[in-house]
């Protein structure tokens, strides 16, 4: 259908696919914009493309108004403040609508009273002393984008660090900048079930794990179940606060495109 408005969809994530899938059921043509060009399900629909690189806020404004794109989505990782912050600046400089998607979290805080070995830390840096204050190998899963408190941590203390990160050229220098050495970098791309985690555990005799919570399509309950069943700590860096509304099912999202796209 040639009549079919333009939604730009910040995506990235495992859900990006299905999400795009149900904005193109709900009238729209769905151009997915992701940081890298790492490989990524964007579902089936044939009215749906994608568009690779990072977006300041004039970059965003200014392919929205390119693309005359009448509806902007947010379904960033839950820990992409950057890029939340982004959106909502470049909507309000375009006057597109926004939406946000929010993937569900698995953990909360006040299960720390009934999980002796799950520590929660407001950031990284508290993460990162949380990790190192213990005993043994630490298995960082939060990426590469936040390395250094880690990396400084583990030379302060002089517990090894492994961290596991994506298999795309950004991640990897990301850890050569910052030093860790090749046979400490594990680069792989989920989904990683129990036994993997605990393969990997067991290989690096790791004894604290670090995480976000990522949601149950993140692999967190996965690691948190290995970690158990390895008599691990578990860090767990919580969820930056979020402002204003957003969605955490894709049915009810759609549902809020299609009645943007009928005003």
């Amino acid at each position: 259908m040639s009549d079919r408005p333009r939604l730009l969809l910040l995506g990235g994530t495992r859900e990006t696919g299905a999400l795009a899938d149900a904005l193109a059921a709900a009238g729209y043509k769905v151009l997915v914009s992701t940081a890298t060009d790492a490989p990524l399900d964007l579902g089936t629909d044939p009215h749906t493309s994608r568009r690779c690189g990072r977006l300041d806020v004039a970059a965003m404004a200014e392919l929205i108004r390119n693309q005359s794109v009448s509806l902007l989505v947010d379904a960033g990782h839950p820990y992409a403040v950057a890029l939340h912050a982004t959106a909502r600046e470049a909507a309000a400089a375009t006057g597109v609508k926004l939406l946000r998607f929010r993937r569900p979290g698995v953990v909360e805080p006040r299960e720390a009273d009934t999980r002796s070995a799950l520590i929660f830390a407001r950031d990284h840096v508290e993460a990162a002393g949380e990790a190192f204050a213990g005993a043994g190998a630490v298995l960082l899963t939060t990426g590469s984008r936040n390395l250094r408190p880690y990396v400084e941590a583990s030379r302060r203390s002089g517990i090894p660090l492994i961290a596991r990160v994506l298999p795309h050229p950004e991640s990897l220098a990301a850890c050569k900048e910052m030093g860790l050495a090749p046979e400490h970098v594990v680069a792989a791309r989920g989904p990683f079930t129990i036994e993997d985690n605990r393969d990997l555990i067991r290989k690096f005799m790791i004894r604290t794990l670090v995480t976000k919570d990522s949601g149950e399509a993140g692999g967190v309950l996965a690691k948190l179940e290995a970690a158990r069943r390895e008599n691990c700590r578990v860090v767990v860096v919580q969820r930056p606060e979020e402002h204003g509304e957003y969605f955490t099912d894709v049915r009810a999202l759609s549902e809020a495109a299609r009645a943007s796209r009928t005003r």
